[in-house]
């Protein structure tokens, strides 16, 4: 397979800037609840981003931000790489509160990626000590697998709610990255990981879907986005050498009021990307957690 499945679908300039600056974000998440996408900074920030541009910034975790997901209540629940544990941010109050620090037998030494089940399970990526772990609403947490080795990254769930799914960015067995899945049986436990794609001399990381069963993939090199087809085919949607309209994305999340855009954190400089594709995204869980 050529590292290039397929010519752009889009142009780049179907990228446009939404906000700057920001302290290299490296993930975000769309909260319906304020119409705001919030994202984090490598100095710890928390920021509050409106459509329109508007940043704000909420919290500070005193850390590092990576993956983030919201509640039903609009608090956001951010991977600290810096201080090893997933927090639980009140945009609100600007509070700060330890929600995880991994199992007992395994600690989240570098927690990435969070994707909230309805129930309010939380699925988390930790990528030095590889593994997804399982957080139970309110923070107990288990090993839910180590099935798929070296630095799982982004991780989101299929639209029918019956799977994770994984970017893993450093295969130690193969020249580029790996898109996984992961069934989620009917116990709770995590099922046989199935590769979806693999992807030559690419570094994925954040992944997401749309209504139409696409899974997108951004890559944190090259500047590019793909999507994986209901049919397992492999498309590049937008790509920029020139790392103007897209650098380094990392996480992605389809945000607006209808889903109808794609924001994508540019970690390499310091802004947001967004692009409208004509596609719709597939609504995450946001959990009432007590």
């Amino acid at each position: 397979m050529s590292p290039y499945p397929t010519e752009p679908v889009f142009p780049r300039t179907v990228l446009r800037e939404l906000a700057r600056p920001l302290q290299h974000p490296e993930a975000l998440c769309w909260d319906p609840l304020t119409e705001r996408v919030y994202c984090g900074g490598e100095g710890g920030q928390i920021y509050a981003v409106t459509l329109d541009g508007e940043i704000t910034e909420v919290a500070n975790t005193g850390g590092s931000v990576l993956g983030m997901a919201v509640d039903a209540f609009g608090r956001v629940y951010a991977c600290d790489w810096h201080r090893a544990e997933v927090v639980r941010v009140d945009p609100a109050t600007g509070s700060v509160e330890t929600y995880t620090k991994g199992a007992p037998e395994l600690p989240i030494d570098d927690p990435n990626s969070p994707v909230f089940a309805a129930d309010g399970t939380m699925y988390v990526t930790g990528s030095e000590n590889p593994a997804i772990f399982r957080v139970a609403p309110g923070g107990e947490t288990s090993v839910w697998t180590t099935a798929i080795g070296g630095y799982p990254n982004g991780v989101t769930l299929t639209p029918s709610r019956d799977a994770v799914i994984v970017a893993q960015s450093h295969p130690d067995d193969f020249d580029g990255g790996r898109v996984w899945r992961v069934p989620i049986e009917a116990d709770g436990s995590a099922g046989e990981p199935g590769i979806m794609a693999e992807l030559f001399h690419t570094v994925p990381d954040g992944v997401a879907y749309d209504t139409e069963g696409n899974c997108y993939v951004a890559h944190y090199t090259p500047d590019r986005i793909d999507r994986i087809r209901p049919d397992g085919a492999v498309e590049t949607v937008v790509e920029d050498w020139e790392a103007v309209h897209l650098n380094a994305p990392t996480n992605i999340a389809f945000c607006g009021p209808e889903l109808e855009h794609l924001v994508a954190a540019c970690v390499g400089e310091e802004f947001l990307a967004i692009a409208d594709l004509g596609v719709r995204g597939s609504p995450l869980r946001r959990p009432t957690i007590g």
